[in-house]
């Protein structure tokens, strides 16, 4: 049987053909039955998705028979498809334990990276530095203009990611003091949010890093920039696990491919070359209550 990769043009879902099999995270019930062993379906983050369908497209070219379907729609999505049964894996930016009405206890965390979560501005609006403060005022509206903060006299433009997006609840969390980001126009794809901060003057909003792009301003914090270096000791502290969530142990093939994604090769090729950083990179740890510790040698 000829490997298969379908690329079909979803409007703010990316579909993929990928294939796996082995984990070594793997534990707990047998994982839900899906309608073919042979097609795995991985559904959730959009930061995450970028490095599924990539390692997806490697697999797939030498794993004949074998069928995985990459779908965005945010890590809400992800986690209650696979809790439900309906996705074989589930990618999120969040801990299971952080999503409302899903039972975690069910569920197998396989971390896949790390990535870093910033502000990003639309490029004139002459702002490359805030202070946290200033950050959590504009993502509340207490400043509604960028000269305000030192930049230009522009009216600022907020841009969120939808209710259930893992980037938006990390960066409320990490960036926002765990205060709501005040109600503005909501995107499902960080890769849309990624086109309209270029395109829109006045606009703000957060991105992983994997979405950085030379059209689009990063904006530092406190002066300290948004950089896996600083991310892999803590010192940029907006910052979440890539986990690949199972229902019980993957099965064979799955396991196959999240061990893939999780082996030596690819944490020190595509992980990085895509903008995540490595797990073996960091140097600290975060659990599902927030806690951070050193990373034992």
């Amino acid at each position: 049987m000829n490997k298969r990769l379908l690329l079909p043009i979803i409007t703010l879902i990316g579909v993929v053909t990928l294939t796996g099999c082995g984990s070594k995270s793997a534990s707990g019930q047998s994982q839900a039955k899906s309608a073919d062993k042979n097609e795995i379906t991985a559904v959730g983050s959009t930061a995450l998705q970028p490095l599924a369908e990539q390692t997806g497209r490697e697999f797939a070219d030498n794993h004949s028979g074998l069928q995985i379907n990459v779908q965005g729609g945010g890590s809400g999505t992800g986690l209650s498809q696979v809790a439900q049964g309906n996705a074989t894996i589930g990618n999120s930016d969040i801990f299971a334990e952080e999503k409302d009405g899903v039972n975690a206890k069910q569920l197998v965390d396989h971390k896949v990276a790390v990535v870093g979560i910033a502000p990003v501005a639309n490029k004139e609006a002459g702002v490359t530095n805030l202070t946290h403060q200033q950050l959590i005022d504009i993502f509340t509206k207490k400043v509604t203009n960028w000269k305000d903060v030192g930049g230009k006299d522009q009216t600022i433009i907020l841009i969120n990611r939808a209710q259930g997006s893992g980037t938006r609840a990390t960066f409320e969390a990490l960036a926002l003091n765990k205060q709501k980001a005040a109600t503005a126009p909501e995107q499902d794809s960080s890769g849309t949010v990624q086109k309209m901060i270029a395109n829109t003057p006045g606009a703000i909003s957060y991105l992983a890093f994997s979405y950085f792009n030379d059209k689009i301003q990063p904006v530092s914090v406190d002066n300290v920039k948004p950089t896996a270096e600083n991310v892999a000791i803590n010192k940029w502290k907006i910052w979440s696990y890539e986990h690949m969530y199972t229902k019980g142990s993957p099965n064979a093939n799955t396991a196959k491919f999240i061990n893939y994604v999780q082996s030596k090769k690819v944490q020190n090729s595509l992980v990085k070359k895509l903008g995540y950083i490595p797990m073996q990179q960091m140097h600290v740890e975060r659990n599902a209550q927030g806690t951070i510790e050193d990373v034992k040698p």
